[in-house]
């Protein structure tokens, strides 16, 4: 049984998750597989962190952030984000200062949530997004097999437009896997920004053979087109002690 965090090789460095379908799922299964200590943050607004992960939480302004981050107990691992006026969630983090808390060597891994997807199932990045780390060591865009068979929708689609200018899919189409392949392995989609990192796609919500089939299609299909990843993990996180359904390589 492959453990998520063995599939992805997300150990150490920092890693960012982008696109959506489940990006917090991903790095909320990483934390708890990680064996020693790592930081949990973001670079957009999330939402409050679980309590299950038994992680000393540090919510502050910007200017004392890093300070205080440094100071808990070396032995706890961390999550930290800014204050929020927005009920139920907590401001990201600018990108310089999740890099020095890191630089600092205090903690393995540092898991960033660095896009925002209001909950749909797949995305294409605006202009300004995603918002990673230029010293990001892995970027895991991530997208959910929940898309693919579906007409391209608001519903399913966040920046509608964007997903219909690198998949070439027009709006009440279906999303075949061949579409969600280009996006996976486009610059202007799940690719974007990642010059430097490494990318590992992840392919969540494998729910049954159905959605099986279509995501190894759609994986198949990126390997096919780009080189900047040799491998494509699909997920169901759902499945307690499970998470990995396959990896799926040239």
């Amino acid at each position: 049984m492959t453990a998520l965090i063995d599939a992805l090789d997300a150990r150490s460095g920092i890693v960012c998750a982008v696109g959506a379908g489940g990006k917090k799922s991903v790095l909320y299964q990483l934390a708890r597989e990680h064996p020693a200590r790592f930081a949990l943050t973001a670079t957009v607004h999330t939402t409050l962190f679980p309590d299950d992960l038994s992680l000393t939480s540090v919510i502050d302004e910007e200017l004392a952030l890093r300070d205080h981050v440094l100071s808990i107990d070396s032995s706890r691992s961390v999550a930290y984000a800014c204050p929020s006026n927005k009920p139920g969630r907590h401001a990201g983090v600018a990108a310089e200062i999740i890099q020095s808390i890191h630089e600092s060597g205090r903690f393995e891994a540092t898991y960033v949530k660095a896009d925002g997807a209001r909950m749909r199932w797949i995305k294409a990045p605006a202009d300004g997004e995603p918002m990673l780390l230029p010293g990001a060591d892995l970027v895991i865009p991530v997208v959910s097999a929940r898309a693919i068979g579906e007409p391209l929708s608001e519903r399913v689609a966040h920046r509608l437009d964007r997903v219909h200018a690198v998949t070439g899919v027009t709006p009440g189409s279906v999303l075949t896997p061949q579409a969600v392949g280009r996006l996976l392995a486009s610059d202007e989609g799940a690719l974007k920004g990642t010059a430097g990192a490494r990318v590992a796609p992840v392919i969540n919500m494998v729910d049954n053979e159905l959605q099986e089939q279509r995501a190894r299609a759609a994986a198949v299909e990126a390997l096919a087109i780009t080189s900047r990843f040799d491998s494509v993990v699909l997920c169901c996180l759902r499945r307690p002690g499970r998470p990995v359904v396959g990896v799926v390589t040239r």
